[in-house]
């Protein structure tokens, strides 16, 4: 594999099938996954990582909650569902971002088809697999915590009566406050929608920044965790006051309470707040980032120039029909001819 070290780095890439063959009845998927069921991979992708990122929070909040009101001290803080949340995130950019782009959350996936041309007619399935990916991971986090929840539901209903478990329920920090989004009673929405919009105009902006393939502080493999502890920030900063950030984390978890506890579980006037007001705030911020910091002037960063040039072979790969071998990229006869000789030698070896 010597020959390797001949070829120019960032001209020429290597394709999976080139080095190791896989089973064939997955080769014949993929062969059909390329044709016709593209689109089925990437909704199922968006919809694993929002399940990861759900799961993740989710399961941060769900402890959170069930350790205050069963007065369990270390099951957990704001710091913990921030963490979890963020970590989430993390595990699904790098889980399934490579296969779907990575949106995991509407408003992300309508920024992506007003300003960086997504075909308009995906994003309903991308919107919808969100909301399920969500749906599923708080289903999971209910049936993992039922006998918990049953738990205190009963030993607060017989301390202090079924009224005062009504009352608490649907709150921040009641039981269906785990999955679905509430704020406290009495509160002003006005200050909430203002909470939501401002910090999901600044997620948005860190999100736009980090796809920005001319920004020199953000290689591919560092955007997960910016992305992440922009969420958690906002979290530790301002969940207390209202935070959705998500609409598909929002209404998957919103459809798991309606299912456990009917229609008193709706959310009223704040559901809509929540699950609404990242759209206009993130098509905002995306405006802001491509009209006053955005310049097509500038450089590319040389590792989001490897990365944007190995996702393009992989699509002329999958449009050539088959193992290409070499990249288009390539420029020059002695890159083709330095990789025919390492592949020839990497069969050899394995023979």
């Amino acid at each position: 594999m010597a020959a390797l070290a001949n070829v120019p780095a960032g001209e020429q890439f290597i394709h999976l099938s080139e080095i190791a063959q896989r089973p064939r009845f997955l080769r014949g998927w993929e062969r059909h996954r390329h044709r016709k069921a593209h689109w089925l991979v990437e909704c199922v992708a968006e919809a694993t990582g929002v399940f990861l990122y759900c799961f993740a929070g989710g399961g941060a909040q769900a402890a959170f909650i069930i350790g205050n009101l069963a007065a369990s001290e270390g099951a957990g803080s704001l710091l913990t569902v921030g963490l979890g949340y963020a970590m989430g995130i993390v595990c699904a950019l790098v889980c399934a971002s490579a296969t779907s782009g990575g949106h995991f959350n509407p408003c992300i996936t309508l920024a992506q088809v007003v300003f960086r041309g997504f075909p308009a007619k995906k994003a309903p399935m991308f919107i919808v697999a969100q909301i399920f990916g969500a749906f599923v991971a708080f289903g999971l986090i209910y049936v993992q915590y039922k006998q918990l929840i049953d738990e205190i539901s009963e030993v607060i209903t017989a301390k202090a009566g079924a009224a005062a478990l009504d009352a608490s329920l649907f709150t921040p920090t009641g039981m269906a406050g785990i999955f679905g989004l509430y704020v406290p009673p009495g509160t002003k929405l006005g200050y909430v929608f203002v909470n939501e919009f401002v910090c999901d105009f600044l997620l948005a902006l860190v999100i736009w920044a980090c796809i920005d393939p001319t920004n020199m502080f953000v290689p591919p493999a560092a955007a997960p965790f910016i992305i992440g502890m922009a969420y958690a920030a906002m979290i530790w900063g301002y969940a207390p006051v209202g935070l959705s950030a998500n609409a598909a984390r929002d209404v998957g978890g919103r459809l798991v309470a309606l299912s456990v506890w009917g229609t008193k579980a709706s959310g009223g006037t704040y559901a809509a707040i929540a699950a609404l007001t990242n759209i206009p705030a993130t098509l905002l911020a995306a405006f802001f980032y491509e009209f006053f910091l955005t310049d097509s002037a500038r450089a590319l960063n040389p590792a989001q120039r490897q990365f944007l040039d190995a996702h393009r072979a992989h699509h002329e790969h999958i449009q050539n029909g088959g193992p290409v071998g070499i990249s288009p990229l390539s420029k020059t006869r002695s890159d083709r001819a330095s990789f025919s000789k390492a592949s020839d030698e990497h069969r050899v070896e394995n023979a």
